[in-house]
């Protein structure tokens, strides 16, 4: 295996961050265009009131199911070996994808998106357990702001070139759709993913000998077993528990194509704003940490997803009078998303890099997916959740905020209750030692 390289981009590392670059932009794609199209574009009302939650479960499902499986082989076969193998799955599925668009076919696309999650859910502890293997530890919380912050650019590139596309693919008008955009978006997109994933080095296996189990619910509950021992079992639930609230917010913020009158361009500069603000928060919160790792700034990170959540639903809506989607960009609603993306960048990477730091390098990639599906299991139940209060608040879609201020406001005093007098929270040197 090739040894930890001193320097932070070295050339491995910045494969894997151009190969996380395209998978992620090519989900927010294919996941972003059929929020729209059954919030009120082509499939409009086909999947209900808050429908876009059933696009969510198809995306969150499989990580839950898959990921523990995924953790095993990330862990008995080269993490860089599984890379390009998930990568080459992903071009075909991208062509499905493209031909249920074309023939204008909703089942056919939600199969293709959780085709595509279930080739994600593979990809998610073979990139996080590879970090530790291609940067040094003292690099770790940096990578995993870089990581980050990349990742979430891609969600704003995808974001808005799936908003363009939306508006294109099912003009408002009576021009006719070019149907054809999505599928090659999401085809050239896999192609460019697949030719970074080279540029990552040949990694060891780390466990030859693993018998892979094929029940995933048995690497979950070995893992939890394992973690209850220590403090890992609670950092995982806090990270898990965020992305639940996530969930609902991302949920919500399409919904600002009826609450503010916009079209999907415009309501995808709302959710690009929102990627930029959690990839600034990681890439600062990187920065802060240096070579530690500083769990107090999750806790500062809660704290302003609480206020910026309640302001969110407290606020009436407001647009200057100027250009599209410069009257946007410069909404109170774009400045209030901002802050709240950029607090959920400090809630997240200290637990990130706590999670890879206190897992057992031959188990890594188990804990890791265990993890990624306790966080998946937090967003199906947001999925589940949405359509059922959705109704409830009528033409308001933006008071759900509120809801997502108080559960926030409940998680950080469980988990900071739970977490007393273990040291993470205050003690960054314990967080780091060993």
């Amino acid at each position: 295996m090739k040894q930890r390289s001193n320097s932070l981009f070295n050339s491995g590392f910045s494969g894997l961050i151009v190969a996380q670059f395209f998978g992620a932009m090519n989900d927010n794609i294919l996941k972003v265009i059929l929020t729209f199209m059954v919030i009120n574009g082509a499939w409009s009302g086909q999947l209900g009131q808050g429908g876009q939650g059933v696009v969510s479960i198809c995306f969150t499902v499989p990580f839950m199911i898959l990921s523990g499986f995924a953790g095993q082989i990330a862990d008995r076969y080269s993490k860089q070996r599984v890379t390009l193998w998930v990568k080459v799955a992903e071009i075909p599925i991208a062509a499905v994808a493209g031909i249920g668009f074309y023939i204008q076919n909703l089942p056919v696309t939600l199969i293709a998106l959780t085709a595509l999650t279930c080739q994600s859910s593979f990809f998610g502890p073979a990139k996080y357990g590879m970090i530790p293997e291609l940067v040094s530890i003292r690099h770790l919380s940096r990578a995993n702001g870089a990581i980050n912050m990349m990742t979430n650019v891609a969600v704003i590139a995808g974001t808005l070139i799936a908003g363009v596309a939306s508006d294109h693919y099912a003009p408002k008008d009576e021009t006719p759709g070019v149907l054809w955009l999505p599928g090659a978006l999401l085809v050239i997109t896999a192609v460019f993913g697949l030719v970074a994933s080279f540029l990552i080095p040949k990694l060891d296996a780390g466990d030859k000998n693993l018998q892979v189990t094929l029940n995933p619910f048995s690497t979950y509950i070995a893992a939890i077993r394992e973690m209850s021992k220590t403090r890992l079992l609670m950092v995982m639930m806090a990270w898990g528990y965020f992305y639940m609230l996530a969930g609902l917010a991302l949920f919500i913020v399409p919904e600002y194509t009826e609450v503010l009158k916009i079209n999907h361009t415009e309501a995808s500069v709302l959710m690009g704003v929102l990627g930029v603000a959690i990839g600034l928060g990681c890439a600062i919160a990187g920065v802060l940490s240096g070579d530690q790792i500083r769990p107090r700034l999750t806790l500062l990170g809660a704290v302003g997803l609480v206020l910026f959540f309640f302001l969110l639903a407290a606020v009436p809506p407001w647009m200057p009078d100027t250009k599209p989607l410069l009257r946007v960009a410069l909404s109170n609603v774009s400045f209030l998303i901002l802050l709240a993306g950029f607090s959920a960048g400090f809630y997240i990477v200290p637990l990130q890099a706590l999670l890879q730091k206190l897992s057992p390098d031959d188990e890594r990639g188990q804990f890791l997916g265990t993890a990624n599906a306790v966080s998946f299991a937090f967003m199906t139940v947001a999925g589940v959740l949405y359509p059922v209060i959705r109704p409830g608040f009528g033409d308001n879609p933006q008071r759900i905020f509120y809801i997502c201020s108080g559960l926030m406001l409940i998680g950080a005093m469980f988990f900071t209750w739970r977490l007393r007098g273990t040291g993470i929270l205050v003690n960054t040197s314990e967080a780091t030692a060993g």
